[in-house]
Order: C-alpha cells, then sequence, then structure tokens
C-alpha cells in the first residue's frame, strides 16, 4: 500500500471514529441485507458485535504504519473468524458492506481515490484473516 492510499484510508477512518458505533450498526445492517443467513452467525448483542468491529478496525487501520507487527493479530482473527463458521466466500460480502457503509458514512469525501484505498485495505485485511500472502507494504 503506498503512503498515498495508507494515508487516504486513515484519513476516512478518522472521519467516522466520532460515530464508529454508529457505523457499526449500519455495517450490519447493510451485511444482513445483502446476506440474510450471516445472521445466524451473530449469536450475542449486535451493539457489542459493532463496537468490536470498529475497534478492530481501528487496530487494522493504526497496523498500516507497521504491517509485520498486526499480521500475526489479524491471521489469529481469522482463524477464530473459521471457528465461528465464517466461509472464505463471505469475506467478499463483508468487504462489500463495508464499502458500501463507508460510502454512506463519507459521502462526497468517498472520492475514487479514497474508494481504492479502501478497497486496498481491506484485502490486505481479508487476506491476513485467511492465511493468504499480501504486499502491504
Amino acid at each position: 500500500m503506498t503512503p498515498e492510499r495508507r494515508h487516504l484510508a486513515q484519513q476516512a477512518f478518522a472521519t467516522i471514529q466520532p460515530f464508529a458505533d454508529e457505523f457499526g450498526m449500519l455495517f450490519y445492517s447493510r451485511l444482513f441485507e445483502l446476506d440474510p443467513a450471516l445472521r445466524g452467525l451473530f449469536k450475542h448483542d449486535l451493539a457489542n458485535q459493532a463496537h468490536s468491529l470498529m475497534a478492530m478496525l481501528q487496530l487494522a487501520i493504526e497496523g498500516l504504519n507497521a504491517p509485520e507487527q498486526f499480521s500475526r493479530a489479524l491471521h489469529n482473527l481469522g482463524a477464530r473468524h473459521s471457528d465461528y463458521g465464517v466461509q472464505p466466500e463471505q469475506y467478499a460480502t463483508v468487504s462489500a458492506a463495508l464499502l458500501w457503509t463507508l460510502e454512506a458514512a463519507l459521502g462526497s469525501a468517498f472520492t475514487p481515490e479514497v474508494a481504492a484505498a479502501l478497497t486496498e485495505f481491506l484485502s490486505i485485511i481479508t487476506n491476513q484473516m485467511q492465511g493468504k500472502p499480501t504486499d502491504n507494504a
């Protein structure tokens, strides 16, 4: 990931940070709209899940500054998600829901450049969670 894209992705997350929990809930709403079957994977309170999601995304966005240190955490997170029953093809649905939510939250600030940076960021996360090699330097 280029420094410019890293900066754009980090800026986007800084923008949504003040309403992170609401963002998380909007994400889950969109996720279940895209694939209602995914709702069954979530046994706990969605407000807590939304909070956890946003905390993980914040750590991941900060991890872009030291990706080698965060790779293991993402791999472990992916292993836990596999234990929960998440299938590899479902990562694409999650990414689509996150991008839709980011676009909704950022409005006119969701430029093509920001979209490309966020798409690359989400690809890094999902690849590392699935144990796939990534070039996230």
